[in-house]
């Protein structure tokens, strides 16, 4: 990683902690995904920016709590998401959908506490995680080796019958699920195809 590396990891983890803090102190409903949550979760670290994600109507609050902290609010194009520089800038996300599906309170309460950067912050629970970062591979996005890593260090917290039920209707998502399979990273999924998510 070199210590280069290492600078960057510190200087997004100070930022995750600032604004996973706030946001944990002004009550907004949301849960650390990402990167930083498969870090929390025991994957090496690969921290390009800070994810969270929250419930649509705690965005105002959301933006209101990290602007209070000294954050840069920019509104993309997208609309699903908001961000949040820092004064060193670095990136927060602020996603409020996930593949289309906006997040719910639902997800939210599955998530975990756990110790992140001297923190503790909600972590997105591990499955959903998975699913987070499955769905939205497509032709342009289908960057397998980057999640094999991730993956493979949080295998046995994630429910992968669900994850491949969830993941079904999309060729990427569950192609990825079959690979995992076929790598012997986990056992065969029974999928009953179509579960609902979030």
């Amino acid at each position: 990683m070199g210590s280069h590396g290492h600078a960057v990891t510190d200087a997004i983890l100070e930022t995750l902690k600032r604004a996973g803090a706030g946001l944990k102190e002004a009550g907004v409903r949301f849960a650390l995904a990402g990167g930083c949550a498969g870090y929390a979760r025991g994957a090496a670290p690969s921290l390009h920016d800070v994810d969270f994600v929250l419930v649509p109507e705690d965005v105002p609050l959301a933006t209101k709590t990290l602007e209070g902290l000294g954050f840069r609010i920019v509104r993309p194009p997208e609309d699903w998401l908001v961000k949040a520089f820092d004064e060193a800038g670095v990136l927060v996300d602020l996603i409020f959908s996930l593949a289309d599906r906006p997040v719910t309170e639902e997800m939210i309460a599955r998530a975990e506490m756990l110790n992140t950067a001297a923190v503790s912050l909600p972590v997105l629970n591990a499955t959903d995680l998975v699913v987070s970062w499955l769905l939205p591979l497509s032709e342009h996005t289908c960057d397998y080796g980057a999640l094999l890593p991730m993956v493979r260090a949080m295998r046995e917290q994630v429910d992968w019958d669900r994850v491949a039920s969830i993941v079904a209707s999309s060729p990427y998502a569950s192609t990825f699920v079959v690979l995992l399979e076929r790598l012997h990273i986990i056992e065969p999924t029974s999928a009953s195809a179509g579960s609902t998510w979030p």
